[in-house]
């Protein structure tokens, strides 16, 4: 059963995250801390105890947005520690599930928690933590299964629920302002993601920039058209086009890929 701490700085939002979590059979005991100071305290004092000690936590069910450190900042503290508890994020604000995810977060709650999407978070720590021996020696960090390592998925909001898209569904990126969109052939997701950020983070798994809005997986090219000058490739059922800029370098990967 998870011993856990869950961090608020405001009170009544701290209260019903206790509530819910205590009232978890999944759940041993749900301390609470209302700010960094007071958490990386009780973590250190955990951490003092063992993992089988008295004060032991299991899991840490952290806000954001806090006076002083953010729950970013003391997620990157704990990335230093032996062993760290793990991380579930609680927030109201969504911009931020990519920087949760590159930093092992487990999950990514948003504000108002609902009992049943808490539960879901519970499930996956609780999958975690069995994952792990007893005999691991420690590391600067929790090990992360595959479904929700950031650099194989990207964090999605449906309808107040994170998903995790595999990067290997999706066919291309395509820009909007600030925003990218996510073409699967399952459908379309819209991140807060600049597009200039997908082309660096997923070079190395074979996407490449083929126009100033447009990021396609080398691999999910069916076609390769030159018409009157214009260069277009067909993408599933998408015809995008390919600039100027562009059209040489694509041309040449698509070949050496032809080739072998």
């Amino acid at each position: 059963m998870l011993r856990a701490l869950a961090v608020d700085d405001e009170r009544p939002a701290l209260e019903e995250l206790l509530y819910l979590l205590r009232a978890d059979p999944r759940v041993r005991s749900a301390e609470g801390a209302t700010d960094a100071t007071e958490t990386l305290r009780r973590i250190n004092r955990a951490l003092g105890s063992g993992p089988d000690g008295d004060d032991a936590i299991d899991v840490v069910f952290l806000d954001i947005h806090m006076a002083g450190l953010t729950g970013l900042d003391v997620a990157r503290l704990l990335a230093g520690f032996a062993r760290p508890p793990l991380i579930v994020f609680v927030t109201a604000h969504e911009g931020f599930a990519v920087q949760a995810f590159d930093l092992k977060a487990v999950d990514y709650v948003l504000k108002p928690v609902r009992r049943e999407r808490l539960a879901e978070a519970v499930r996956r720590v609780c999958d975690q933590v069995e994952s792990i021996p007893a005999h691991t020696p420690a590391v600067s960090a929790p090990a992360v299964p595959p479904q929700t390592a950031a650099a194989d998925q990207i964090a999605v909001e449906l309808g107040g629920v994170t998903r995790f898209i595999p990067v290997d569904d999706i066919a291309y990126a395509e820009a909007q302002g600030d925003y990218a969109r996510l073409h699967t052939h399952a459908g379309s997701h819209l991140v807060r993601i600049p597009l200039s950020t997908l082309e660096e983070r997923w070079a190395a798994r074979g996407f490449v920039r083929i126009h100033r809005r447009h990021l396609v997986a080398l691999g999910r090219i069916d076609e390769l058209r030159l018409d009157a000058g214009a260069t277009t490739v067909r993408v599933g059922d998408a015809e995008l086009a390919v600039s100027r800029r562009h059209a040489r370098e694509l041309r040449d990967l698509l070949m050496r890929r032809a080739r072998g």
